[in-house]
């Protein structure tokens, strides 16, 4: 862009880098400026140029061959199968039983334990060996029998190290663990935070750059930290040298530090007040871990203890507690899932030696099932990613947001479940690009990228050699029909939409005619399930597509029928159209009048199946009168438009959000929708010609003035607040002197451009006119030519009867 403009010339560019925006770092940064890196430029367009050739290609794909589809993405659709994969697989899984047997004991002094079984008759079992009540009981009783005592005592001191500072998928994990955080959250405050605060007068970031796959700091900051550790917590607390991190994550560039405190004297109590709550919690996050890294290791000591009797019984017990606190007295890494948290941590055994005599007490037989693997959270998802190398660091937190967004998937309890619209993408892609959403093939593709960057790989070649086979895959797609795409999606996704019936029966058999095969179908406004007997028989079920706006047996019949209406005593149904659920009041209107009957369509999260009648009578009877605005007394109404419910006042309008209920919202909190747009439009009064209103608003390319369609721009200088109705007026008639057309200026058309017209055209003709002079007299037609084929040129003498102007006026007359 500078090049461009003219502004390189003689001059010698060079890059400056820093990690962190504090005066030192800056200086210093300004100070030892270095040279451009060509590998990386070249890695940087590749990698957007990948992005681009597969959103902006098979998007389109997607949307002609699946209607109803959003987008599809390099990474994007890797990570929305992940989801669906491990959706999948919870719907295939089958709970199975298993059984424990535990045994309380008591040592010699009197302190009790509990065990748990291992072997029977001198058998060691497997985790299904005793899988239903009655194995269990036989085992429970075999232990009643017996008289147990300590066979072994093993004890060992075990260490824990700290895991290393923050990276950017680590930090959005342990902030969605411990503070509840998504990863857009997260990356929002952690931006925040590296910009800075403004500390004694003078603007200081708090944290180095955030986003990162390095797990190294700067050796001053090192230095910095061990003399706080040993200063705060003690020499014990400190390990003998500096502990250095390497990353295990695939494809990891290493090009920045990790995520550390700029200066960890700030300790978050000192730096509290200067951060909002949200902001304090992350700083104490990212300065406890990073602390936490140079401190010593935790020492705990595991006791294993096995029982036994003399017919072959066998029990163990372990626990362990904490020797010595080390890193664990400033942070605790949390787990995704409580499974991988280790089960005897922090369980003490009571003092023990081999060969001791103990008293049995109760003996119990507990039923277990096996769980189903659990679905991503953010965290888990993010790690996920970063184990199999697909995605960056800086596109954890967007990728999430799309898929979301583009409602491939929603978040329930911290969860992604995959909407219906995400499985049949991913069936899609994976029928027909399955090599494209690989995990292998994208970590591949990201290897390749990072080979470009280290210059080893020239980014023009990866370019055609990527583009060469996904286009000829993109080409196999133009002779696809329809029906082979329905029947890829019916074959993978028909476990899903036709789950097992408990009876038995074929769960594809159609509810309406009892003769059809349910299968997928695709329509004009997507996906739906629908009869093979079409159409003879008319059942459709819709798929649950947007967050369960849906239901997947809302009005099988296509209407329902609420009641009578409580003052006109006329039909209120419920009913399915091209663009949704509404309801309907009656049933012909006034024919004579040509008026529909009475419609509105039902608000987001409104059921069809679940609408009452009192319910329906309200969304027919908006818009509705709130009350009167405290300030301005003008009336507020509720009401649903083409973009959904709003309250308005006058020609200010206010959307209203998902929690708001357009039957119920008050007077103030209508009161409060409105003032934000009140910021943006100032009503100035009704226009005398016809009494509609006239206002002032705030544009994209500054004020204007408004009434009915016309608009006209505020004079320079002129705010909205100082214009008048009466200045208002004037702008709008000197604009409407503008925009009428004079006499026999064409309809659409400015007076001005009208009366050039004709001299322009005029003009525009005399060249062709003489042209076409100068080639009749130097080749006149022959009479051969004349008449069996008419010259091409357009001249009087040779132009068709069918095309001369007035056979076109006839026409389009």
């Amino acid at each position: 862009m500078l090049a461009e403009k003219h502004a390189l010339k003689g001059v010698t560019v060079h890059r400056v880098t820093f990690n962190e925006i504090t005066r030192s770092a800056v200086t210093t940064a300004m100070a030892h400026p270095r040279e451009l890196d060509q590998p990386l430029i070249e890695a940087y367009l590749a990698r957007r140029a990948l992005d681009y050739l597969v959103g902006f290609t098979l998007s389109p794909v997607l949307w002609r061959k699946l209607p109803g589809s959003r987008s599809a993405g390099r990474v994007q659709s890797v990570a929305l199968r992940l989801i669906c994969e491990r959706e999948a697989e919870i719907e295939a899984f089958r709970a199975r039983e298993y059984w424990t047997v535990e045994a309380v004991f008591t040592t010699p002094g009197g302190a009790p334990f509990t065990a748990r079984l291992t072997h029977l008759n001198g058998k060691k079992l497997d985790q299904f060996d005793l899988n239903n009540e009655a194995l269990a009981l036989a085992a429970r009783q075999a232990v009643e029998g017996g008289q147990f005592s300590v066979a072994s005592v093993e004890r060992k001191r075990v260490k824990r190290n700290p895991p290393p500072p923050f990276t950017t998928s680590t930090l959005q994990q342990e902030a969605s663990r411990k503070l509840g955080y998504g990863a857009q959250q997260t990356m929002r405050l952690a931006q925040q935070l590296y910009e800075g605060v403004e500390l004694d007068g003078e603007t200081v970031g708090l944290i180095s750059y955030m986003r990162t796959d390095g797990v190294q700091m700067a050796r001053e900051a090192v230095l910095a930290i061990r003399d706080h550790v040993k200063d705060a917590y003690g020499a014990d607390y400190l390990p003998g040298a500096p502990r250095e991190y390497i990353t295990r994550a695939k494809n990891a560039q290493e090009a920045h530090e990790a995520i550390r405190p700029t200066d960890v004297a700030r300790t978050p109590d000192s730096v509290a007040r200067y951060l909002n709550p949200d902001q304090r919690r992350l700083y104490e996050l990212v300065w406890k871990r990073a602390v936490a890294s140079q401190m010593q290791s935790a020492e705990l000591d595991q006791v294993s203890v096995e029982v036994t009797d003399e017919k072959g019984q066998k029990l163990r017990a372990t626990g362990s507690i904490v020797a010595f606190d080390g890193f664990l007295k400033l942070y605790r890494e949390d787990t995704d899932d409580q499974a991988d948290a280790p089960e005897d941590e922090g369980k003490m055994l009571p003092p023990m030696a081999e060969r001791d005599p103990l008293r049995r007490g109760d003996v119990n037989a507990l039923q277990h099932f096996t769980q189903p693997p659990p679905r991503f959270s953010e965290a888990s998802l993010v790690k996920k990613m970063e184990e199999l190398g697909i995605g960056r660091p800086s596109t954890y937190a967007s990728i999430l947001t799309v898929l979301q967004d583009r409602k491939y998937v929603r978040l329930d309890k911290k969860r992604f479940i995959p909407e219906d619209r995400g499985r049949l993408v991913t069936a899609f892609l994976t029928s027909f690009f399955e090599r494209y959403v690989d995990p292998g093939f994208t970590a591949g593709l990201e290897e390749q990228l990072d080979d470009i960057s280290g210059g080893t790989a020239d980014w023009r070649e990866v370019m055609r050699l990527f583009w060469a086979e996904f286009s000829k895959a993109i080409d196999q797609t133009k002779d696809l029909k329809i029906s082979d795409v329905i029947a890829a999606l019916d074959r993978d996704l028909g476990p899903h939409f036709f789950p097992a019936r408990e009876d038995g029966g074929d769960p594809r058999v159609c509810t309406a005619c009892g003769t059809g095969r349910l299968g997928l179908k695709l329509g004009r406004y997507g996906s739906f399930i629908g009869c093979s007997n079409y159409p003879t028989c008319q059942f459709t079920r819709r798929l649950a597509l947007d967050n369960g706006e849906e239901g997947s047996d809302t009005l099988k019949e296509g209407m329902r029928v609420l009641g009578q209406h409580p003052e006109t005593g006329e039909e209120i149904t419920v009913r399915r159209g091209p663009y949704g659920l509404y309801a309907q009041l009656g049933e012909t209107g006034n024919e004579d009048k040509k008026i529909k009957p009475r419609r509105t369509s039902l608000p987001r999260g409104m059921e069809g199946d679940t609408i009452t009648l009192e319910q329906a009578v309200g969304l027919l009877s908006l818009p509705r009168l709130i009350g009167i605005h405290p300030e301005t007394k003008e009336p507020i109404e509720a009401g649903i438009g083409r973009f959904g419910p709003y309250v308005r006042m006058g020609a200010v309008f206010g959307s209203l959000d998902k929690d708001d209920d357009v039957l119920a919202i008050g007077l103030n909190r209508a009161v409060d929708l409105l003032a934000k747009k009140l910021a943006s439009v100032r009503t100035l009064g009704e226009h005398p010609k016809d009494k509609a209103l006239v206002s002032v608003r705030k544009g994209r390319f500054g004020p204007y003035v408004q009434h009915d369609k016309t608009v006209a721009n505020l004079p320079r200088g002129v705010s909205m607040d100082e214009i008048t109705l009466d200045e208002a007026l004037t702008l709008l008639a000197e604009k409407g002197k503008q925009l009428k057309p004079r006499a026999g200026a064409k309809r659409g058309k400015p007076a001005a451009k009208a009366a050039k017209a004709p001299a322009a055209k005029a003009a525009k003709a005399a060249p062709k006119k003489a042209a076409a002079k100068k080639t009749t007299a130097k080749k006149p037609a022959t009479k051969k030519t004349t008449a069996k084929k008419p010259s091409a040129k357009k001249t009087p003498a040779t132009k068709p009867a069918a095309a001369k102007a007035p056979a076109r006026r006839k026409v389009t007359g």
